[in-house]
This record gives structure tokens, sequence and C-alpha cells, in this order.
């Protein structure tokens, strides 16, 4: 069982930066991929970014690439996401999730889920 809590949202206008953090809970969070999903009003829950087991095995939606960075922290159980560049329809609710040890994209393949934290990027 992983429990995972994000932070790290808020309002920021276009052009403006900001890192998520996502922490698990639980002793093997090594083992585990972690992924970034969003979810704006009236849409469905989309793939941000993702990280396999190594800091180098990472994915991005092409809606983010060259603008977000993912990474973890083993030693603090710890994701991020860095966010740089933000648009207006970066506007969402951000969701972290954990699934074991391969890096996926659906959002069907992850098994565990935080709550979200909002993100507001005004223009």
């Amino acid at each position: 069982q992983v429990q995972l809590v994000e932070s790290g949202g808020g309002l920021v206008q276009a052009g403006g930066s900001l890192r998520l953090s996502c922490a698990a809970s639980g002793r093997t969070f090594s083992s585990y991929a972690m992924g970034w999903f969003r979810q704006a009003p009236g849409k469905e829950r989309e793939f941000v970014a993702a990280i396999g087991l190594i800091s180098s095995s990472t994915y991005y939606a092409d809606s983010v690439k060259g603008r977000f960075t993912i990474s973890r922290d083993n030693a603090k159980n710890t994701v991020y996401l860095q966010m740089n560049s933000l648009k207006p329809e970066d506007t969402a609710v951000y969701y972290c999730a954990a699934r074991p040890r391969t890096l996926r994209v659906g959002v069907r393949e992850y098994d565990y889920w935080g709550q979200g934290t909002q993100v507001t990027v005004s223009s």
C-alpha cells in the first residue's frame, strides 16, 4: 500500500513557475514508477509526466515537453514536477500516482493516487 500527498499548487501568472511535490508513505518507494496527471474542469484526466525506477527514465506529454521536469528523491520518498513557462491551459488539478516497477502513461495503469493539488494559471 502506498499513500500519496501532493503539495505546491497555487495561483500563478502565465509565464511563471511552480514546483509540485508528492510525498509517498512506505519503505518501498524506490520500487514504484511515479506519474503526474492532470484534470481540467469538464475534461478527462490526462497524462503529464512519468519517471521510472531510475531518474534517467522519464517520459512527457507533448504539451509539456521542454517546460516541465519530473524528478524523484528516493531518500525523501518524494517525486517532484517542476513547471516552467506556465500557460493558462495548464490550469487543472494535478495528481501524482504510483505503480509497481515499470513506467506507463495510461491513467488506468496506476494503482495508487493522491488527492490532487490545484494549479491555476492566469493570463
